[in-house]
């Protein structure tokens, strides 16, 4: 009989987590970016529609905490891609 080892996925693969961002940024992660950008920014557009559209005072403040929440992560996303945009153009050699 042969002894089959089984391999343990790192810690990395079996978290989903990695401690630091890969350095290059696939056509697939930007367009993901742009998806994630425009998902919260739609998010956020209809919150203060419907907010505006309510008379409860405490769902208007619900509603508007909901919006903020989607312009903070956009405004993270944001910051992100435009790190990354610095990074490589720090790193691409000028001709």
């Amino acid at each position: 009989m042969q002894q089959q080892q089984q391999q343990q996925p790192s810690t990395a693969q079996q978290t989903g987590y990695h401690p630091q961002p890969p350095a290059i940024v696939t056509v697939k992660d930007s367009l993901y970016f742009a998806d994630m950008l425009s998902w919260n920014l739609l998010a956020m557009k209809k919150a203060h529609f419907f907010a505006s559209q309510c008379q409860d005072q405490e769902v208007v403040q619900a509603i508007e905490k909901a919006g903020q929440m989607h312009q903070r992560h956009y405004q993270k996303v944001l910051s992100h891609v435009q790190g990354q945009n610095q990074m490589q153009q720090q790193q691409t050699p000028l001709q």
